[in-house]
């Protein structure tokens, strides 16, 4: 059974004059007066809880509350834990980037796809750079390339405005240490 609201109205918070009963093993018991169900939660020793306050009348289950909780914050802890978490880390390059400065950018690439985390690469334009695209795309192209063994190109080079963008994804994800 899904329950999506947060708070719900469990007891004495109950108000409302008649409710749709649901017992403990979810079978439905009918229309009842509200004074009826709660007697008949508490002579069960759990409590009335009000899932569907919105129908009419509103469908309230006898259960325990506390041990439903319980699950409920159990489940999400689990959710959380088997989600996959990556940052975006950037490395920026220029028009003019020497052998020894490109090869030092496509060693951080590695080191960030091997951790499992996907990279944005850009290159600013200033000035007369701006008049000149073509010289970035070889540059996006050729680390690519130079890349090419540890990161796949997620999204090709494009330019935005002053800046050309391109995004790499780690090829082989299954060395990354799990982030919290």
């Amino acid at each position: 059974m899904n329950i999506s609201n947060k708070e719900l109205q469990i007891n004495d918070e109950i108000r409302d004059a008649e409710v749709r009963l649901v017992g403990v093993d979810g079978s439905q018991i009918g229309l009842v007066s509200n004074s009826k169900a709660k007697s008949m939660a508490e002579q069960a020793g759990l409590d009335l809880v009000k899932i569907a306050a919105k129908a009419v009348p509103p469908v309230c289950k006898i259960m325990d509350y506390g041990k439903y909780k319980f699950e409920v914050s159990k489940r999400e802890k689990e959710s959380r834990k088997n989600q996959r978490t990556f940052d975006v880390k950037e490395v920026r390059l220029s028009l003019n980037i020497d052998k020894h400065d490109f090869e030092t950018k496509v060693g951080h690439v590695e080191r960030f796809a091997k951790s499992g985390d996907k990279i944005k690469v850009s290159i600013r334009f200033r000035g007369r750079e701006a008049g000149h695209p073509e010289i970035g795309y070889d540059i996006m192209s050729k680390f690519a390339e130079a890349c090419s063994e540890f990161a796949s190109v997620e999204r090709p080079a494009k330019l935005d405005g002053r800046s050309m963008l391109m995004f790499l994804a780690p090829k082989a994800a299954k060395n990354k240490p799990e982030k919290s």
